[in-house]
């Protein structure tokens, strides 16, 4: 059954700040909004962005809340040889999407990526897919965007538009039902009580907060999921040559998860690396020069070779990828140009988990992004998973509002999760499963999967519908 908010519900929550959910509260006169988004990151932005830029939504007063900072994001200048580790993948359907808005003008282009071409293959049989513009598809697989650069377009396009009330540097300190005054029943309206001792009672509560947001905690939204066991180490490298002419993004299936090496503008690159919590704390520890040529290796060697480096060697990582390097076969080809050094600080890690909320929406509250779902990072989609939600919540309370609907109304927020739900969950099953059928080593599994892969390849047809479709998403 799809959870629904009780007016009537007194039970205190356990959370790590106060977070009550009571039939009273003690604001006697909280500011109205029709919309409060609660999170800065790219979705709940790119959400006020949206809304503030359609002709029927532009009235609505919107506030939106982040704990953290935003000036750093406004005042973003980046040298052109510096990149950020928190890198995206947005299908041309994002940016599309973004483009209509007109948010992604304000983009810095020149710190913008596409690719047309993508080298996935399997690290313990070498089978293979190949894409790329021979088959005849002239669409840009992805765009390589660094969030600091998403988010600093997204902010001045909500700024350039106005209207949209941004209170950075201010905590939810808790989310509380509203009451009736006598003159305005807001018994079903949530109430958000700010650090700052200001408080908002929202016709709709976007949560927008993240994998532990909340505004899913207050709306009684349960999420189902398990943690992989793994974490994805990221960090900026250099590569060799100029980085000049068309480029491909590289992914390889490791018994310990996929490896990863994203096309950045010139000759950098972004790396994604799934492994074991004790392989990335092993990879961290590394000197920048040794972590480079492991890198290297997990392009280049056998798979034994990758785990017998990353587990055993601590120093001298240099001499022992050189040294194997010589023994082992490599298509240069199908692999990425070598990594020649890593920029100062970059590499870092976090935890890869699978969450998905039982439901989207309660009465007067919706989720989007992480709040919603979280992904495993190796189709590149959990980004564009936010987007495809915030189209459609978008879409949602335009109809609404167009249709002199209640745009918090749980009837009203229906056809978002009809929307979205499956569609997410279908991708989400997707990876789950691409992610357990790469992490073995199985003689039999191997053989099948494998199989499978050659199979694919050796259909251009099927390989360019794959790529067509991927770039309409």
């Amino acid at each position: 059954m799809r959870p629904t908010l009780s007016t009537t519900t007194l039970r205190r929550l356990q959370l790590p700040f106060t977070l009550r959910r009571n039939a009273s509260t003690t604001a006697s006169n909280p500011s109205i909004y029709d919309v409060v988004i609660v999170g800065g990151g790219p979705a709940g932005l790119s959400l006020a962005s949206v809304l503030r830029s359609s002709a029927w939504t532009k009235p609505l007063k919107i506030a939106l809340i982040e704990g953290m900072d935003l000036t750093p994001a406004r005042e973003w200048k980046p040298t052109p040889d510096n990149f950020s580790n928190r890198v995206s993948s947005l299908t041309p359907g994002s940016v599309a999407f973004l483009q209509s808005t007109g948010a992604w003008d304000l983009v810095k282009q020149e710190r913008v990526q596409s690719y047309k071409g993508m080298e996935v293959w399997d690290g313990v049989s070498g089978s293979a897919i190949s894409f790329n513009t021979a088959l005849g598809s002239t669409s840009d697989i992805a765009y390589m965007c660094e969030n600091n650069n998403l988010t600093s377009g997204l902010l001045s396009h909500i700024e350039s538009l106005g209207g949209i009330e941004i209170r950075d540097k201010t905590r939810v300190e808790s989310i509380t039902n509203g009451t009736d005054d006598g003159t305005l029943d807001l018994t079903s309206w949530p109430v958000v009580t700010l650090s700052s001792g200001e408080k908002m009672a929202a016709r709709l509560l976007v949560g927008a907060d993240g994998a532990n947001s909340p505004v899913r905690t207050f709306a009684e939204i349960e999420t189902r999921g398990w943690d992989y066991g793994r974490h994805g180490v990221v960090a900026t490298l250099k590569l060799e040559g100029t980085g000049e002419g068309e480029k491909t993004a590289y992914q390889r299936f490791l018994p310990t998860g996929p490896i990863a090496m994203l096309p950045m503008p010139g000759p950098y690159a972004t790396l994604v690396w799934s492994t074991t919590p004790q392989h990335a704390a092993a990879l961290k520890a590394l000197a920048p020069e040794d972590f480079v040529a492991a890198v290297n290796a997990g392009f280049r060697l056998s798979h034994v070779d990758v785990e017998y480096i990353v587990s055993n060697v601590t120093k001298g990582v240099v001499d022992e990828f050189a040294w194997r390097e010589q023994n082992t076969a490599v298509d240069e080809k199908r692999v990425p140009a070598k990594a020649v050094s890593v920029q100062e600080k970059s590499v870092a890690n976090f935890p890869l988990k699978m969450r998905h909320a039982d439901s989207y929406i309660a009465e007067r509250v919706a989720l989007i992004g992480d709040a919603a779902h979280s992904v495993h990072p190796l189709a590149g989609q959990g980004l564009n998973q936010g987007i495809g939600d915030v189209r459609s919540l978008a879409k949602t309370v335009e109809y609404a509002v167009q249709h002199g609907q209640d745009i918090g109304a749980v009837l009203s927020l229906e056809p978002y999760f009809e929307e979205q739900y499956f569609k997410n969950h279908v991708l989400i099953g997707v990876v789950d499963k691409l992610h357990k059928l790469y992490g073995t080593t199985s003689a039999p599994v191997v053989a099948v999967r494998s199989l499978g892969l050659d199979a694919v390849n050796a259909l251009d047809g099927l390989k360019k519908f794959i790529m067509d479709r991927a770039a309409s998403r």
